[in-house]
């Protein structure tokens, strides 16, 4: 049996085939492909969602939303509890005990 298939328009020069997808959600193949323009996305229009076989995998974001989300770890936050406890006299300096020390043969 004899499948006919409908002769495909013809493209203007300079012209892709774009694959329809939501906006904000790039298959993996085009977000490899075209990741100058994700990268430009993420600047001007907010995070980018990656999928892989139409399953969001990642989230492309910028570094300062990175940075915002995941804190100024500095250690801050450690030496404020440290201090507000009850407990600030009590020495927490380890006991240190002698190395053991192995024969060397030469």
């Amino acid at each position: 049996m004899t499948r006919l298939r409908r002769p495909a328009k013809p493209r203007k020069a300079g012209e892709t085939v774009a694959r329809k997808a939501r906006d904000g959600y790039w298959p993996l193949q085009d977000a490899k492909a075209r990741f100058s323009e994700l990268v430009r996305k993420v600047r001007s229009e907010g995070p980018q969602h990656v999928t892989v076989h139409g399953r969001d995998e990642v989230v492309v974001i910028a570094v300062e939303e990175f940075r915002r989300l995941n804190g100024n770890v500095t250690g801050l936050a450690l030496i404020e509890a440290m201090q507000a406890s009850p407990y600030q006299e009590v020495e927490l300096e380890p006991g240190r005990g002698p190395m053991p020390v192995r024969d060397v043969s030469v």
